[in-house]
Formats: C-alpha cells, sequence, structure tokens
C-alpha cells in the first residue's frame, strides 16, 4: 500500500508538473512574435521525502537573457534613433532646395541655381533692348522668382527646427511614459517575487521598455539587489531610482532664425531639458533626442547660414550696380535703406550729382556736391534741401529721403566720383536709395516693392555725367545696356563668398555658390542615409542575436510540446495503472 502511494504521488507530480510546461511551451509557441518576448523554461526539481524520492516539482518560471547581449543592443537602439531622425529630416531638406535637373528633358530643373541661371537668362535678353517695358518686366520677374525662393527655402529651414522642437516635447513625453512603466514594473517585478509568482513576462516588459527609452536618449542602467532596474542620464542624473523622475521641457511657440538654445539662459529661445531642475541637454548624446537637438541648433541653423551668404552677397552685389542707375521716368522720391541719423557721421570724398528731372528726362534743377565738405549726414541732408525743387531728411526710420518738390517731377542721380564710408561706396549705394534688393537675409529678401508692383521701374537709365548741364536738355537715358551688363557681369563674375555653415570661403558666380550649397546638403543627406543603413543593420544584427539566444524557436517548442503530450498521456496511463491496482487490492481485501 505504501509503495503504491509513493508511485501515485510520483505520476500525480509528474501529471501537474507537464501540465505547467505544456502551458508554458503553448505560450512560447503563441508569443513568438510578440515583441520583446523570450522563451520561458518551467524549472523543475525533485521531491524527496525521508530520503525517498516523492515525485518532481515546479520551483519557477524563468527566461535566460544574456546581459551583454541586451546591452549592446540597448546602445545599437540609441544609434539608430539617432540616424533614423536624422536621415527623415535630411531628407526633407534636401527637398527644400529643389532639383537641379528635370527628367524631362524638355524642362529645367527647380533648385536655387537654376533660378538664378533663369535671372541671368532674362538679363542677357534684356541687354540687347534696355528700354524694352516687357523685358524689363521679365527680368523683374525672373529676379523675384529669385528671392522668393530663397525666402521659401529659409522658411522651410525654420519649419523644419519648429517641427524639430515640437518632437523633443514629443520624444519628452515618451521618454517620461517609458520611465513610469520601468518604475512601475520595478514595483510590480518585486511583489510577485514576494508573493513567489513567476516575473519572467514583467521582465519582458521592462527590457522592451528600456530599449523603447534608449532609442530615444542614451541611458546606463544596472538591476540593484532588490532586482530594481536603475536608469540614469550619460553623467549620472537620476531618472528610475526608488521612483521615476521625470523630463521636463517647454517647445517654442514662434520659431526663426534668431532662435537659440543657450545652456543656463533663462531668456534663451529654446528651453533646456531638465531633470530635478538640473539640464540635461548637452547629457543627451545619442538617440533621437540627440539628433533633433543637433538638427535644431547646428546642422538647419548652418544650412541658413549658407543661403543668408548668398542672399546676402546678391543682395550686395545687384544694389551696388542698381545705385549706379536711376528708373525712368525717374521716381519723386527716393528712400534709402541705411540706417543714419543726422548726427551720425559722414566719411566722404568726391563729388554726386544730384537732379530734378520731369517724366520725359528732361533737366529741370541739378548740382554737384564735394562730398568732403560735410561732416555728418545732417549736414549733408541740408546741402541737398538747398538744391532747386529738391527736399532732403532724416525720416522717422533713420534713413535718407529725397524728394522732388515740383509736381510731375523726379530725382535721378550719378554717384560720379562719391566714395563713402570705410568700403568707398558710391553715394546712393552707400544710403540704398536706389536699391533693387531689400533684406538683411534670406528670410526677408525681396525685390523693391514699387519696382515689383510696376510703379517704378529697374534703374537701367543714366544721369548724364557731362561736366555742365543745360535745364530743358535731355539727361536721362531712355535705358542703359552699361547697368544691365554690369548686373549681369555681377552674377556671373567672380565673387567674394565668405565661410558659412561648413562650407569654406569661396570665390565664383552666384550659381556656382548655389550649386555648392545644394551639393553640400545632397551631401549630408547621402552620409545620413549611409549612415542610418550602417546603424540598421548593427541593431538588427544584435537584435537577431539576442533573439536567437532567448527567443522562441517555433520548431524546438513544437518537438518539446510533443514529447510533453506524450509524456503527459504517460503519466495519464501510469496513474489510470495505479488506480486499478488499488481496485483490486481492495477488491482482494474484501474478499478475504
Amino acid at each position: 500500500m505504501s509503495s503504491l502511494d509513493i508511485a501515485r504521488s510520483i505520476a500525480f507530480s509528474g501529471l501537474s508538473a507537464t501540465q505547467v510546461q505544456i502551458s508554458i511551451a503553448s505560450a512560447n509557441i503563441s508569443n513568438a512574435d510578440t515583441k520583446g518576448y523570450t522563451e520561458k523554461t518551467a524549472n523543475q526539481s525533485s521531491s524527496v521525502t525521508a530520503g525517498v524520492g516523492t515525485g518532481v516539482t515546479i520551483t519557477g518560471i524563468s527566461s535566460s537573457v544574456d546581459k551583454l547581449l541586451l546591452k549592446s543592443l540597448v546602445g545599437a537602439d540609441s544609434d539608430l534613433g539617432a540616424a533614423d531622425t536624422n536621415n527623415n529630416y535630411l531628407t526633407e531638406l534636401q527637398q527644400l532646395y529643389g532639383s537641379t535637373s528635370s527628367g524631362d528633358s524638355s524642362t529645367t530643373g527647380t533648385s536655387l541655381a537654376n533660378t538664378l541661371a533663369a535671372f541671368e537668362s532674362a538679363l542677357s535678353s534684356l541687354a540687347s533692348t534696355p528700354s524694352s517695358a516687357s523685358l524689363q518686366s521679365n527680368a523683374v520677374s525672373a529676379l523675384n522668382a529669385v528671392t522668393t525662393q530663397l525666402q521659401q527655402t529659409s522658411s522651410g529651414i525654420q519649419k523644419l527646427r519648429a517641427d524639430a522642437d515640437q518632437d523633443i516635447a514629443s520624444s519628452v513625453s515618451d521618454i517620461n511614459s517609458d520611465l513610469q512603466q520601468i518604475s512601475d514594473l520595478n514595483k510590480q517585478i518585486k511583489q510577485e517575487a514576494a508573493a513567489g509568482q513567476p516575473t519572467a513576462d514583467l521582465e519582458d516588459q521592462r527590457n522592451s521598455a528600456l530599449q523603447d527609452l534608449a532609442s530615444q536618449m542614451n541611458v546606463s542602467y544596472f538591476t540593484n539587489s532588490s532586482g530594481d532596474l536603475q536608469i540614469y542620464s550619460g553623467s549620472g542624473q537620476a531618472l528610475v531610482d526608488s521612483t521615476a523622475h521625470p523630463l521636463s521641457y517647454t517647445p517654442t511657440s514662434n520659431v526663426t532664425a534668431s532662435t537659440t538654445y543657450v545652456a543656463g539662459s533663462a531668456t534663451s529661445g529654446f528651453s533646456g531639458i531638465t531633470v530635478n531642475g538640473v539640464d540635461i541637454t548637452s547629457q543627451i548624446t545619442s538617440g533621437k533626442v540627440s539628433a533633433l537637438i543637433a538638427l535644431r541648433d547646428q546642422t538647419l541653423p548652418a544650412a541658413q547660414s549658407q543661403l543668408d551668404e548668398l542672399a546676402q552677397q546678391l543682395a550686395a552685389s545687384v544694389n551696388a550696380v542698381s545705385n549706379q542707375g536711376t528708373s525712368m521716368p525717374p521716381p519723386a522720391s527716393l528712400t534709402g535703406t541705411t540706417t543714419v541719423s543726422n548726427a551720425t557721421p559722414l566719411s566722404a570724398t568726391g563729388t554726386v550729382r544730384i537732379a530734378v528731372a520731369d517724366k520725359s528726362g528732361n533737366l529741370v534743377s541739378y548740382q554737384d556736391l564735394n562730398l568732403a565738405s560735410y561732416t555728418t549726414v545732417g549736414a549733408l541732408a541740408t546741402a541737398i534741401n538747398g538744391i532747386s525743387g529738391v527736399s532732403a531728411s532724416v525720416d522717422a526710420n533713420g534713413h535718407l529721403t529725397i524728394s522732388a518738390t515740383g509736381s510731375g517731377n523726379g530725382i535721378a542721380i550719378n554717384q560720379m566720383t562719391s566714395s563713402v564710408g570705410s568700403s568707398g561706396e558710391g553715394f546712393s549705394d552707400y544710403f540704398g536709395l536706389n536699391d533693387l534688393i531689400t533684406g538683411t537675409g534670406a528670410s526677408n529678401i525681396a525685390v523693391r516693392s514699387d519696382i515689383l508692383s510696376g510703379t517704378a521701374t529697374l534703374p537701367t537709365s543714366t544721369l548724364d555725367a557731362s561736366s555742365t548741364l543745360s535745364v530743358g536738355s535731355s539727361v536721362l537715358s531712355a535705358g542703359s545696356a552699361t547697368v544691365v551688363n554690369a548686373l549681369s557681369s555681377a552674377l556671373t563674375g567672380s565673387t567674394n563668398f565668405a565661410m558659412a555653415g561648413g562650407l569654406g570661403a569661396t570665390t565664383g558666380s552666384f550659381t556656382d555658390y548655389a550649386a555648392a550649397i545644394i551639393a553640400n546638403v545632397a551631401s549630408k543627406a547621402t552620409q545620413a542615409s549611409s549612415t542610418y543603413t550602417a546603424k540598421q543593420t548593427a541593431q538588427s544584427t544584435y537584435a537577431s542575436s539576442l533573439s536567437s539566444q532567448s527567443g522562441v524557436n517555433i520548431d524546438q517548442e513544437s518537438a518539446n510540446l510533443s514529447a510533453l503530450q506524450n509524456k503527459y498521456a504517460a503519466a495519464s496511463q501510469i496513474i489510470t495503472a495505479i488506480n486499478a491496482m488499488f481496485s483490486a487490492l481492495m477488491t482482494a481485501m474484501t474478499a478475504a
């Protein structure tokens, strides 16, 4: 009887253990494709009573995860998060610049280089007939296409910076969710372990949250003696210890080229990423957030500075030429773009000619001024104001304004031998009286509004430079090929471009520089794509290695399940046999 009891106990324990193992094998197969799931194993040990084996028991359910492989995968997740973000943004940046060629051989590309080339072509056509209203209009439209594209590209860059700023805020929210989940799982795992319950599934969830966190930002971590997974920033700021420490970040409502992040500055345009009041922005060196910070504060501003260099040099070169000419008919008033005051010191030499002419270009009055005679802008304005039929002053915006007082008359200027300021600019160029382009950079560069609207013509005419002029005589040319050719030469000739946004200082035409900008962005986009591919391969390799080590092998689990089912059936048959023996024994005892 005792032997049968022991045999039945052994059989039942085997049956019970096999049931657990079958359940685990089934769960392994069902969750084989579940992200982060690892193969579970029922730990089995023998039961011994009074030195006699009485069966088997399941002591726990566990999974085996290689900690070194997991750490490598976590690092690869951070690298891939950064590479993916960089690749996506630089692809968008490259698209902003348009294409340098078209798939249709009958059309040209849409890049800045192509748009500048179209303006050069319009000037070439205008040079043959400088007085043509339609050709002048074509040239203005072509220049407007250039300035508009510069504005739109600049706006697109700032939108990408704003997107990056918003994405940082979104990532911080995701990071905080991961930190809280890890903290909550730490508590659950300790509670389940204390109650003797399996924790492997909870540990899988915690590892998945860790990997998701790592894809957002680089972290260091370890599991302490009580089983808590503790998370730290790059320089050791606690993110999860006994509790979660959420990150704080406030996105900026309006992003412009001047919006920057300055560590520790309360007035900075961009917020710092803080934990418990400590700015950890500089500690984030990998992951999605790291890439977003670098894009927002370095890569995209570099692209903006290249555009600004192009825009500023274009405005300076074109305006230097347009200030050599005048519109025909002459405008009733000219307002400069340089900010001055009456008290601004004037360092100037040479002679400038200022004339009043009627709509037909006939002289009403004029005077040649020796600029060396005036030490301030106010003194110069007073002298100009003394010319018959002319009114001059510094307006409320700090710009020199020269107007004709007679109805139907206009102002014309010939810079003659004038040299003003440290750069020795001509009189009109220094004050910006006949600027064709306005603005201080790519964000606000534009064709002068009255010329764009057609209320004023291109300043391609010139004021007669003869030693003396006669009232009533024609002193304005209908249109000068000299000015148009000078504009064309300014575009196609050699211009000195300063170092900007990673592009070295260079000398060349505007289309050359525009092409260099486009090539620079294309190179960065190509590099970002290659880096993404490499990081994706590395991450996939580590993920596959970890899966091979701790993931579910369906074929093996299916074989195990089949064997366990056979084992279960065998245990059932043993129990059946033992029960039959018990019945026979009871019958024999009853008969006796």
